[in-house]
């Protein structure tokens, strides 16, 4: 089998001047927890029993992903969880978005736990209400207001949501924003010239959606930049677009290049390129199979042994791979070690503390999202639920 052996930059010590601004590694992992934690984690779980039930986001280092009762994408999560009402505790280990959904999704008997509130995402925190509600205004003001519909991805925070669920628009997944948008569109079809969407907050998708998917061209998208007056954009480019796309992206999808791609193609004969729709536009197009996280999972399951795959998503779900199937030759789309820097921020360490203080009769790092947000996003949720014949996974 041809093995590939690309110059990894250690996290956090190398600079890599063609990815995308904003996507640098923000440094080393912690160390590797103590093994004596591992006891400890168990013997917690154990005497919580059904009261529990744990989480594990794929992106998840393998030491937390060992504890999770279900494994999976942050949406499918979300609706596990809402499926285990006798479970008091969720300990959700993934970022705060993900465990702001469960709450959502779950009853109000249940209470979910973030096991370190400082895991968040960065694509989420690239849109802000107060910004979203700046653009919603400037919209208004440019005249186009009434012919947009705001898609959220499920990557955002509960007020981001709830804010779609005030303005009639709608959440989605990676592997269903083709739908939403198809949906959304299909709300100001009325209109003289068709209705608009504004995608936040990960432009890549919403990008990758509209033109390889839908037919738009990338004439028809606009990146609006919320650092910038009125986004950067004149009244006409806004009325003249379809896509609004805010200006946010993946630190970890960001990071692949099309060189690599090029590089891998040209070292390994039949390699395949499987990559993630958070990725840029220019590396989608190299791509030969563009999907969500369980698309990629999925993916390596069913392809024949001997075959070579470079992966472009979260280094912790490559790693996984790559040790469960190792009758495939399986590598990271990247020459840079990098992984969710966030995400990773959930350890054994905040894991035990989680479990053993919820022995104690301690809820640390409860996730509450207020009743007013939690209406609303749940209005944006349930219209994506109610799309028609598919999956709803991210």
């Amino acid at each position: 089998m041809t093995t590939v052996d690309l110059p990894l930059l250690p996290l956090g010590r190398g600079v890599d001047l063609t990815s995308e601004r904003g996507v640098e590694c923000p440094g080393d992992l912690p160390p590797a927890s103590d093994p004596a934690l591992v006891e400890r984690a168990r013997a917690a779980k154990d005497t919580l029993g059904e009261r529990v039930f744990v989480l594990g986001h794929h992106y998840q280092r393998d030491e937390v992903i060992q504890f999770a009762d279900v494994t999976g994408d942050s949406f499918k999560l979300a609706r596990d969880a809402a499926g285990r009402p006798e479970a008091e505790y969720i300990v959700f280990c993934g970022v705060h978005f993900m465990a702001e959904s469960a709450d959502i999704l779950t009853g109000p008997h249940q209470k979910v736990v973030l096991p370190d509130l400082s895991a968040g995402c960065s694509m989420a925190d690239m849109a802000v209400l107060s910004q979203v509600e700046d653009a919603w205004d400037a919209l208004a003001e440019a005249g186009v207001q009434d012919a947009v519909v705001p898609v959220t991805y499920m990557n955002s925070s509960a007020d981001i949501k709830a804010f779609c669920g005030r303005n009639g628009g709608i959440v989605c997944t990676s592997s269903n924003a083709e739908m939403a948008l198809e949906w959304a569109f299909d709300q100001k079809a009325h209109l003289d010239g068709g209705g608009k969407v504004l995608f936040f907050p990960d432009q890549h998708l919403g990008r990758n959606t509209a033109v390889l998917k839908m037919g738009l061209t990338l004439d028809d998208c606009v990146v609006w930049d919320p650092q910038k007056p009125n986004g950067g954009l004149t009244t006409q480019q806004l009325a003249d677009a379809t896509m609004i796309l805010w200006k946010g992206h993946c630190s970890v999808h960001g990071r692949f290049t099309p060189e690599v791609v090029d590089k891998l193609r040209a070292t390994v004969p039949g390699i395949q390129i499987l990559v993630h729709p958070e990725c840029t536009h220019e590396v989608v197009l190299k791509a030969d199979l563009v999907g969500s996280t369980e698309f990629i999972i999925k993916t390596i399951e069913a392809a024949p042994a001997g075959s070579s795959w470079a992966i472009g998503t979260e280094l912790n779900l490559v790693k996984r791979l790559a040790n469960d199937h190792p009758d495939k030759n399986i590598v990271f789309l990247e020459k840079n070690v990098c992984y969710c820097s966030t995400m990773n921020r959930i350890d054994l360490p905040h894991l035990v503390w989680a479990l053993e203080s919820l022995v104690k009769g301690m809820v640390v790092n409860q996730i509450d999202v207020d009743d007013e947000t939690e209406r609303h996003a749940l209005v944006a949720l349930q219209r994506m639920l109610d799309l028609p014949g598919k999956s709803h996974r991210d």
